[in-house]
């Protein structure tokens, strides 16, 4: 076999496994989750689902739009609380939205976003989706034409005064006046063995 004939042999083999593991659910973020399970380590995956609701009323479905961890400040408040419970822990339920589009990064902080919507922000549901899954649902409306690339959720109403827990960034959402997005936020704890 000629030494074209096998690298050629190979790139299918790879193609075919890396499909295989697509297909199956199991390809990178979800070996991380399974050795995560094995290795003894609390992992939080966080994710983020919008849909579209136009002024007239019609609806457009994104479905999943976002998917990562928490931020630093978030992990230093679970430690906080651990030590000394304080009430805003279970207020993480603030969504916000806005324009930045810069990286997404484990040090973010509320003072990230770029023209920031709503303020006050807008207060979300809570439920616990699973024993394991934490759920907080809002709908931001929006006055102007905006280009939406980046979510939030806070334990405060107010931008700067809140601890933040995650903050998502997407492909660009166009919204005109009167159009607004519900975000649907999960956050997955999963224990280790």
């Amino acid at each position: 076999m000629s030494k074209t004939r096998e690298i050629g042999f190979f790139r299918q083999r790879v193609r075919w496994f890396k499909f295989r593991l697509i297909e199956r659910g199991l390809w990178i973020g979800d070996w991380f989750d399974q050795i995560a399970a094995y290795g003894g380590w609390m992992k939080f995956r966080s994710r983020l689902y919008a849909r579209v609701i136009r002024e007239d009323g019609s609806v457009k479905e994104l479905g999943l739009i976002g998917d990562k961890g928490v931020t630093t400040e978030f992990c230093e408040d679970i430690v906080d609380n651990l030590i000394a419970e304080v009430s805003t822990f279970g207020d993480y339920f603030h969504h916000v939205s806005g324009t930045g589009s810069g990286a997404e990064d484990n040090g973010d902080t509320a003072s990230t976003f770029t023209s920031p919507e709503p303020n006050p922000l807008d207060p979300g549901t809570q439920v616990e989706a699973s024993s394991v899954i934490y759920r907080s649902i809002a709908t931001v409306a929006y006055v102007g034409t905006k280009i939406i690339r980046e979510h939030g959720l806070l334990n405060n109403t107010t931008l700067l005064s809140g601890t933040l827990m995650d903050r998502t960034v997407f492909a660009a959402i166009n919204v005109d006046n009167g159009d607004s997005i519900q975000f649907t936020y999960e956050l997955t704890c999963t224990a280790g063995g």
